[in-house]
């Protein structure tokens, strides 16, 4: 019997070759056939196999803990287009390789829906990056030659489905505004890509070194995208008013929070 064991482990049978006595005696208990007994392993270790490379693409993703979309408030926007939300949350843009683009002020849950995004590409089996646009280009400009730099473009450039989080936060200098091109280009009508910003596109001229530039990226970017709108106030800020107002009522002293901090 622990030669079979290790034979089974060297196959990559490691369910089996763990409960190797529990599934014979369930075999001989319901006096099962040869097809029926290996329908059985087939079973036990394709479900490990499923559940172990969820765990890989979980690791690999870097996406990190996250509200779950069950818990966003699609009444506390000004306004959303909840539809278009929901619809993209079941992944047809990625078919098509289109691109879906979050623009929002701070505090009001694009990146929540970012998050989901990549969650349920992780879960439909697709390899997932969820990285700030920040972590991008700081991975991308350390790379010390021509070709440490052309392999972690192919990487951004392969992965089944990219999240830039928070495009528009940081002013771009001309290096990493050719950097994110360059990323961005790759991906055209290939990969789709989703991006959270908090600008307007007729503002991402304040954050690259020249108009052409930003238009050009914005080209490439919306080209073949749906583009979700958020206004309102931030959550965030709600969230710090209602514990202000429970802290008061406790008799706790605290500063009052101004209403136009986003």
């Amino acid at each position: 019997m622990n030669e079979l064991i290790t034979l089974l482990r060297s196959l990559g049978l490691v369910v089996t070759a763990g409960s190797l006595d529990d599934i014979l005696a369930l075999a001989t208990k319901k006096r099962w056939g040869p097809t029926e007994f290996l329908e059985h392993v087939a079973h036990l270790e394709d479900k490990e196999r499923s559940r172990r490379g969820l765990e890989r693409r979980m690791a690999r993703s870097r996406l990190g803990r996250f509200k779950p979309i069950a818990d966003f408030d699609w009444n506390w926007p000004d306004a959303i287009d909840r539809p278009l939300v929901e619809s993209l949350l079941t992944l047809d843009f990625l078919a098509a390789a289109r691109n879906v683009v979050l623009v929002a002020p701070g505090g009001l849950g694009k990146t929540t829906i970012a998050q989901n995004l990549a969650h349920n590409a992780i879960l439909a089996g697709r390899s997932v990056l969820f990285v700030t646009a920040a972590q991008a280009l700081l991975d991308l400009g350390a790379q010390d030659s021509s070709r440490a730099l052309e392999r972690r473009l192919r990487y951004y450039a392969n992965v089944g489905l990219l999240v830039l989080d928070e495009v528009g936060f940081l002013a771009f200098d001309n290096r990493n505004a050719d950097l994110l091109f360059q990323l961005v280009s790759r991906r055209y009508e290939k990969k789709s890509l989703v991006m959270t910003t908090n600008l307007a596109f007729k503002d991402w001229h304040t954050i690259f070194p020249n108009a052409a530039c930003a238009t050009a990226l914005v080209e490439r970017v919306v080209h073949h995208a749906d583009v979700v709108k958020i206004e309102g106030k931030s959550y965030r800020l709600r969230d710090a008013q209602l514990d202000a107002s429970r802290r008061n009522k406790t008799g706790k002293k605290t500063k009052p929070i101004p209403d136009d901090v986003a």
